[in-house]
């Protein structure tokens, strides 16, 4: 059991480390906004974000935004699905239950 509770512990340490970052806060907040987690975010007329257009809403350079999403992908924060050269995102809604979850007592 307390094998379980310092797993569970290391990655909410981990997402808060994702997040600390201002920008990848600013463009999870993003994708989190409009849409509850688990559906994709509705930022263009295809009812997807897509990485390029975050930054663009964001005012942050596509590689960068790349660099974020991959950091925020890492720590179980969202997910995301290649279709050609773009990538669309979306909240992970197990991740945001899991948060939830420690901080109900």
């Amino acid at each position: 059991m307390l094998n379980n509770q310092t797993k569970k512990i290391d990655e909410i340490a981990d997402i808060f480390k994702a997040l600390s970052n201002p920008n990848r806060l600013r463009i999870f907040q993003q994708l989190a906004s409009c849409c509850k987690p688990g559906t994709k975010s509705i930022i263009d007329a295809r009812s997807t974000a897509y990485v390029g257009e975050l930054g663009e809403q964001l005012d942050i350079v596509p590689s960068t935004v790349s660099h974020h999403i991959k950091e925020l992908k890492r720590s179980g924060l969202i997910r995301t699905n290649r279709k050609g050269q773009k990538i669309e995102c979306w909240v992970d809604p197990e991740t945001i239950e899991m948060v939830r979850g420690f901080f109900s007592f």
